[in-house]
């Protein structure tokens, strides 16, 4: 071994020493256990209590929460593979969504107790939240016990209500834009024995409503959505205020009032609404809300107006970081802080002007829809910066720039590793420049490039375990992470990851009981730069890199996403013609759990003729083509049927990629 050899090898295995010598470094090289996994992936946090790890180190789902029963979701997705349904697959367990559903209601329940409410809660969801028929009817089915309706925001929800609904004594809250042919609808569907309450959002709607209701010889129950001056917080903080797109100001709730009086329509006036955002991560925005809106119904009451509803809106947050703070992706209260708080303000103004308390709504679609659904999809493939193969010394012959790297990467210590940064930084770009102007080879400049990232690698190890890092340091492990490809469209099946920023706990479902040594962003099947996901929960803020395990030979790796199952799947896109994922609907019996129902994702025939393309026509272009070439001879009779062959099959397949 030369000296210089030597040398940079008692180098390295000095900083070696140093390293392992780091109490947090020891940690890290301990036994790896599910307890870190869960402390890691904050499971705990949002997943309570319907997701954590079991023994084997696979994502454990208890669809019934704390009443027991509990199933491998590795396991689950094992069997659905044997039943030919390709990933991603969408899971949805329908006892979640009856678990929310009694949750909410007991929240209300339990405060209406506490404080002596003489009225009764009344929930609705917002169709819009999700508007998959199978889980609207689950919905519908659950909420049988609890009276729990419906709430409409647009015309053809309003039928999909109609039809669905079936729980007497149940709501159909009426929202959205409106014509007379909805206006109309609505009111008929009293005499079906539907309770609906058409919602007033545009001055221009009150003299529809009025001559409707002459018209059909039907008193409709009307309400008013008012814009409050309390502001909302967060993505959607712009649904109150004076610039928001829905309601009425308060001088226009006054012209309503005197419009439906005039009518002799005044008794109909009995619901009042309103809606400061979705997602509400501060309680404190809530009660602001609530204490401006409480003193609007009183003074409708005082004005005349039957009031006998008041709609708190949606708004309740969904944790999905697991902080319990007021972060966008968090909250900093529970379901009873929530319920309590509706109930004691409505019931001290109510009280103060000697009124009778109304029924409370809520329209609760996320905390009620979001824990449902779990996506579970797989991993392609993946890609690494260089310098992860061990890095041979530069000989005499190699450029001076590359012995001066060298140099740099070899001294590297604790002590030094921010200046060792700057200068590789520095080498780095000489070589560009170099190369740029034909001094430096295309072998040379990869040389120099791959010994580059093996510095970067090293002071990242260093600098990982401190409890400062500098600025010019902190996107190293950004920029140092592996790319994990994954069979999945973000604009088909998060969109909201992709608009507006959404985070979503993400996390292998298996292989938790391993330390997952690999920090990766994601990229999907897309041909579009923002088909990646670089922003994942963490407890402090937000983090630019997942924690995985590398990729074993022949052996799947599964992610799920979770939290998903509100406006996701509606509002994802065709993007590269990617579409519906396969969905499964799982139930809870006593003997395991069965599957409900299979609902298959798009072929490429469906999606081809969402753009007006027929897959017989496409067919018939290809034989001929192939007839073509057959005449010319470019292609022989077994290459031509088998193209029609692989053509065909595709049309009438997934249009995710197999991995069987």
């Amino acid at each position: 071994m030369s000296p210089t050899r030597q040398s940079s090898e008692a180098m390295l295995q000095a900083l070696r020493s140093q390293v392992n010598a780091d109490p947090h470094h020891a940690q890290a090289r301990a036994l790896w256990t599910i307890e870190d996994s869960e402390e890691l992936y904050r499971i705990h946090g949002w997943g309570e209590p319907y997701f954590s790890i079991n023994a084997a180190g696979h994502v454990m789902v208890a669809p019934k929460g704390d009443r027991g029963g509990s199933l491998d979701l590795y396991d689950l997705v094992t069997a659905l593979k044997q039943r030919n349904l390709g990933l991603p697959i969408l899971i949805r367990f329908s006892d979640i969504l009856e678990d929310r559903i009694e949750r909410l209601n007991a929240c209300f329940a339990k405060a209406i107790a506490r404080y002596r409410y003489s009225g009764v809660y009344r929930g609705v969801f917002p169709v819009k939240c999700n508007q998959q028929r199978h889980l609207v009817e689950d919905l519908v089915r659950f909420g049988q016990p609890h009276r729990f309706g419906l709430e409409a925001g647009s015309k053809p929800e309003l039928l999909i209500a109609l039809a669905t609904l079936d729980n007497p004594g149940a709501l159909l809250i009426c929202n959205g834009y409106k014509d007379r042919e909805y206006v109309e609808t609505a009111m008929l569907s009293q005499r079906l024995g539907h309770t609906p309450i058409i919602v007033l959002e545009q001055l221009e709607e009150v003299p529809l409503v009025i001559e409707a209701s002459r018209r059909l010889n039907i008193r409709p129950i009307l309400g008013v959505r008012a814009k409050l001056s309390s502001k909302g917080i967060g993505r959607w903080g712009g649904s109150a205020g004076d610039r928001a797109k829905f309601g009425l100001a308060i001088p226009e709730v006054l012209s309503a009032v005197e419009q439906l009086k005039a009518a002799d329509m005044l008794d109909c006036l009995q619901l009042l609404h309103f809606h400061i955002g979705s997602q509400i991560s501060a309680i404190s925005v809530i009660k602001d809300a609530l204490r401006e809106a409480c003193q609007i119904y009183v003074e409708l009451s005082e004005l005349g107006a039957q009031m006998g509803y008041l709609d708190v809106g949606g708004g309740l947050g969904v944790d999905y970081d697991g902080s319990k703070t007021n972060f966008s992706a968090s909250k900093n209260y529970s379901i009873q802080n929530y319920a309590n708080d509706v109930v004691a303000e409505v019931q001290e103004a109510c009280s103060a002007r000697n009124l009778p308390v109304p029924t409370l709504i809520s329209e609760s679609g996320r905390a009620i829809a979001s824990h449902q659904s779990v996506l579970v999809f797989d991993v392609l493939g993946t890609s690494d910066r260089p310098g992860l193969e061990a890095i041979e010394p530069p000989t005499e012959d190699d450029h001076a720039l590359l012995r001066e790297l060298y140099d740099t990467y070899a001294h590297v210590t604790i002590k030094n590793y921010q200046e060792a940064y700057h200068d590789a930084v520095q080498f780095k770009d000489e070589a560009i420049s170099l190369f740029n102007f034909g001094y430096l080879s295309l072998t040379e400049r990869a040389k120099v490039e791959r010994l580059y990232w093996a510095c970067c690698r090293r002071i990242l190890e260093l600098v990982r375990h401190e409890e400062y890092v500098p600025d010019d340091l902190e996107d190293l492990d950004k920029n140092l992470a592996s790319i994990y490809y994954i069979n999945l469209s973000v604009f088909q099946s998060m969109p909201d990851a992709w608009a507006i920023d959404q985070l979503f706990p993400i996390m292998p479902i298996h292989r938790l009981d391993e330390e997952p040594t690999n920090r990766a962003t994601l990229a999907d099947l897309t041909c579009d730069s923002d088909g990646k996901i670089e922003q994942f929960i963490d407890l402090r803020d937000v983090k630019s890199v997942l924690e995985l395990h590398p990729l074993k030979e022949q052996e799947p790796y599964y992610l799920g996403l979770f939290l998903g199952g509100a406006y996701q799947e509606i509002m994802g896109n065709l993007h590269n013609l990617f579409g519906d994922t396969n969905t499964v609907h799982i139930h809870m019996t006593p003997k395991g759990y069965q599957i409900e129902h299979v609902v298959k994702g798009d072929t490429m025939t469906e999606v081809l003729s969402y753009v007006q393309y027929d897959s017989e026509d496409l067919i018939e272009n290809i034989r001929r083509r192939s007839e073509y070439a057959l005449q010319d001879g470019k292609i022989t009779i077994q290459e031509a049927q088998l193209l029609l062959q692989h053509y065909e099959h595709s049309l009438n397949h997934y249009t995710y990629l197999s991995t069987d």
